[in-house]
């Protein structure tokens, strides 16, 4: 029987989980990627295209790229050179791009896809959600070509780069809250779950086992993620953008809860927020929980499903 494949566009700001996320994404039979997109977040436009780039090549990702916008809507960029490093995605050395950028801008190549796709499309927003609001701003009739977003982003307890918010929602708050109003079904991953679905030493040293590239690259972005966040209190590296692909292809494995999520876009101190209550009527699947093993295991099978052992 013949697996009906979700057609997706991956967007983010690649960065070390991203590259993974969308490794989990190729590496999937449940998955039909048709466009990939990049975010300014991580590092500048610049830096996260290129990556977005190499991964592709790594990956064997033949969807067109196409550059996202080079700012937030409203505020200046934000970047995250302390986690993954001045280049973005710092530590293991890869490929130079196999192919070229799309001559589109992100959001028209987005816009294209989604009038070309015969059924709507997922969008997989692992990084700020510039892109899917400027889309959303362009092109409003194509709302309905839009399945749903799966974000990584938020924290319902908690944030991480203040204590309200998480990165890739302070990043741009403007468009996350139209994301969130939008009337399109949102799964959020935030930090609740992310910071659960950590990969320990023996875990990517399993990966490593493998032996073929992409797994022995793996190995390496975690155990660079690893060192970063040992060294600031994490008993693992918490891989947050994979578990917005998680969603999709294995849904057993998170525990989630129905909630109205709100964006909190003027606070002094909470700008950034994601508010998630019971008071409305929920627009957002919120996972909460995930199986740490279970996740653990998808890695490992999905580096398998790039090649036999090289040793």
């Amino acid at each position: 029987m013949e697996v009906k494949r979700i057609p997706v566009i991956l967007d983010g700001d690649p960065g070390h989980d991203d590259a993974i996320a969308w490794m989990l994404a190729q590496a999937s039979p449940l998955l039909d990627i048709r466009a990939v997109t990049s975010a300014c977040g991580n590092q500048t436009i610049e830096k996260t295209t290129y990556n977005a780039l190499r991964i592709c090549t790594l990956l064997g990702i033949t969807a067109p790229v196409a550059k996202g916008r080079p700012a937030p809507l409203l505020e200046k960029p934000m970047n995250a050179p302390s986690v993954h490093g001045q280049s973005g995605l710092d530590g293991p050395v890869l490929p130079e791009p196999a192919m070229d950028l799309s001559e589109l801008p992100a959001v028209e190549l987005m816009a294209r896809v989604l009038r070309e796709s015969s059924e709507p499309v997922t969008l997989v927003v692992t990084g700020p959600q510039t892109n899917a609001a400027a889309l959303l701003l362009a092109h409003p009739e194509l709302k309905e070509k839009i399945a749903r977003i799966s974000i990584m982003g938020g924290g319902i307890s908690h944030g991480n780069w203040t204590p309200a918010a998480e990165f890739n929602i302070l990043a741009d708050p403007e468009a996350a809250d139209i994301v969130f109003r939008s009337g399109i079904p949102v799964i959020m991953s935030g930090l609740d779950v992310t910071e659960q679905a950590l990969i320990f030493p023996k875990d990517f040293e399993r990966i490593r086992a493998v032996g073929n590239r992409v797994a022995r690259i793996v190995a390496d972005w975690l155990e660079f993620f690893y060192e970063f966040h040992r060294n600031i209190g994490y008993a693992g590296a918490p891989l947050h953008d994979p578990v917005a692909v998680v969603s999709l292809i294995r849904p057993d494995l998170l525990q989630t809860k129905p909630m109205c999520v709100e964006i909190e876009t003027r606070g002094e101190y909470c700008r950034g927020a994601t508010v998630g209550h019971d008071r409305k009527r929920a627009n957002a699947l919120v996972n909460l929980g995930i199986d740490r093993d279970g996740f653990a295991d998808l890695l490992v099978e999905a580096v398998k499903t790039y090649g036999e052992d090289e040793r």
